[in-house]
């Protein structure tokens, strides 16, 4: 298994991150709760992967109880809508694709259980599709800003892994690689849960793009040394006014980045961009379980009973953020403008 899902014959395959790089093992998710509980864990994560995991969660909770009644049918998504939308607060593309697959029954005809669940299955595909259409479409504006040679920092794992399929930040790097462009790529190792270390740095080795492992509290002493040209990161959530939520850590690379004067840039697809959400401050941040601070791959490195604070996310503001690359092309300040006129260039090209 190569994606970090596929649907496979009426049940959903997740890649399990939790494993890697030390096993490749396959989650099979036969029931919406298996689903809710692969987010949950981070079996599977990424904004845009946790989306159409959800999304084919949605169509498993129809597909497993088919035989109900439609107004009972309807009531049973919307709440296991809700379970989904429970498990990880931050990143916006979970309600984005809940949110698209609810409403579904109000736009195609269904009388069934079967017929709701066959229309929310080429629902789920399509996000899946557009998915990678889109990665892609980031891959190449974002590289067309990335000259040769260029030694590129980035930040826990935007890749195929994050994603359906290719990735957002390292979709960039991923494009100027195979472009020739000759890049070396920093990969931050991403603590707690070493997303870098154990995920990015498995993709870029597969991938053959030459890169090398650095710890997170390295990178402002490389970019003191001159040896950072750019850093990219991926986004949870970008609220209307640019700022963005993404993997703790995040924040500290902006300022450093714009300490040293280095372009620092934010890949994501517009369906992270919240524009119900003002700015950063309305973005809730996860609290994840302590033990992933006070061990290490189930291994004990602080001593019991110490208490530990294990934000997930943080909030890097816009004024430190030099671009956000989209599909629809590179927003640049101010963002409350330029990420409105490209949500609307999308828009019009749709129709």
């Amino acid at each position: 298994m190569d994606r970090a899902l596929e649907w496979d014959r009426g049940t959903l395959k997740l890649l399990d991150q939790s494993a890697l790089p030390r096993e490749t093992r396959v989650v099979v998710c036969a029931t919406v709760d298996q689903v809710a509980e692969a987010i949950r864990s981070m079996k599977i994560r990424g904004a845009p992967a946790i989306g159409a995991a959800a999304a084919y969660g949605l169509v498993l909770a129809v597909q497993t109880a088919a035989g109900i009644a439609p107004p009972a049918l309807r009531a049973h998504l919307d709440a296991a809508a809700r379970m989904l939308l429970g498990t990880r607060p931050t990143a916006v593309n979970l309600r984005w694709a809940v949110e698209r697959m609810l409403a579904v029954p109000d736009q195609v005809p269904w009388h069934s259980g079967t017929d709701l669940a066959a229309a929310l299955l080429a629902e789920a595909h399509r996000i899946a599709e557009e998915d990678i259409r889109t990665n892609r479409a980031i891959g190449a504006n974002g590289a067309a800003l990335i000259r040769p040679g260029e030694r590129i920092l980035t930040y826990c794992n935007t890749g195929s892994l994050a994603t359906v399929d290719y990735g957002t930040a390292l979709g960039i790097i991923r494009t100027a690689h195979e472009q020739g462009k000759r890049i070396q790529v920093l990969v931050s190792e991403t603590r707690p849960v070493l997303q870098g270390a154990r995920l990015t740095a498995w993709e870029v080795l597969r991938d053959g793009i030459p890169a090398t492992l650095i710890a997170d509290n390295a990178a402002g002493w490389l970019m003191r040394r001159g040896l950072v040209d750019r850093v990219i990161v991926g986004a949870d959530r970008v609220a209307a006014n640019g700022d963005t939520a993404n993997k703790i850590g995040t924040y500290g690379l902006a300022v450093l980045a714009r300490a040293h004067e280095i372009p620092f840039l934010v890949a994501a697809p517009l369906s992270t961009v919240d524009f119900r959400t003002p700015d950063g401050s309305a973005i809730p941040i996860e609290e994840r379980r302590p033990e992933e601070i006070t061990h290490v791959a189930g291994v004990p490195v602080a001593p019991e009973g110490i208490a530990a604070a294990n934000p997930a996310f943080d909030i890097t503001p816009h004024h430190l953020i030099t671009a956000i690359v989209t599909e629809a092309g590179v927003a640049t300040p101010p963002y409350v403008r330029s990420l409105l006129d490209l949500s609307a260039a999308r828009d019009v090209r749709a129709r």
